[in-house]
């Protein structure tokens, strides 16, 4: 028989570190950098992407304070990942 650890109260910041890979991930994929999992194809929409973009940044804004400098580096890396990838995107669709 194994021992229960003690049960904790759900902590809100780690709802939304679930929620930045979640809205990273619909990102690359509305980007057309990653197929869609459900499809397996590639289904880009920069609009959505643009949304999703945004919205990762702002909840990254959110994770600022919890995290440590070396986790603050890499969700700032990613906000501006997404970004650069974006506007790339953005500008191939455009050309």
């Amino acid at each position: 028989m194994t021992e229960e650890s003690p049960k904790e109260p759900l902590d809100v910041f780690a709802v939304v570190s679930i929620m930045v890979e979640q809205m990273t991930g619909l990102a690359w994929q509305k980007m057309g950098l990653q197929p869609d999992p459900i499809t397996g194809t590639l289904c880009p929409n920069m609009e959505q992407a643009k949304v999703a973009v945004d919205i990762v940044a702002e909840l990254a804004s959110h994770l600022q304070g919890q995290l440590d400098e070396s986790d603050q580096r890499s969700i700032r890396n990613l906000v501006g990942d997404l970004r650069l990838n974006f506007v790339q995107k953005s500008n191939e669709v455009t050309a």
